[in-house]
């Protein structure tokens, strides 16, 4: 598992949106906006049960989340992970509600659809970078 060192748990426990990639059934990637915490190593999303990205992940568990600074678009971070755990029942329900007091301020997540059933998601990061200006070629890739 690759650390999230102190500045990049910054931006993860920040209420900055993430833009999550998935890997669709054909191959093709899936970005979602999404609302992202840290607990323990491990980054936390939610989504509900069903959803693309939800059915991706269990499938095929890699994942890419991408933030950058609103005020520096040149300053972003980029986490590669994949998802180990799916949670389910009331404790993906109080993990929803903690996304949204971070966010929006609320004590609860009121944009639930009735029936809607939420997942946690647990991803472990296996590469994390903090790219600021220009990201160097890698070796060996110039012409």
């Amino acid at each position: 598992m690759a650390e999230l060192n102190e500045q990049i748990r910054d931006w993860v426990v920040a209420p900055n949106f993430w833009h999550l990639a998935t890997v669709n059934q054909d191959g093709s990637p899936q970005v979602s906006p999404m609302w992202i915490d840290v607990e323990g190593g491990f980054i936390v999303f939610n989504t509900a049960i069903g959803r693309v990205k939800e059915e991706n992940l269990r499938r095929d568990p890699r994942v890419s989340l991408s933030c950058l600074d609103t005020v520096d678009p040149y300053d972003r971070v980029v986490i590669h992970g994949r998802a180990v755990e799916f949670v389910e029942g009331d404790e993906a329900d109080r993990c929803m509600d903690r996304l949204a007091k971070k966010y929006v301020g609320t004590d609860r997540f009121e944009w639930r659809i009735p029936g809607e059933r939420r997942v946690k998601v647990l991803v472990e990061p296996t590469r994390v970078r903090h790219v600021v200006g220009v990201e160097p070629f890698r070796r060996g890739r110039l012409g």
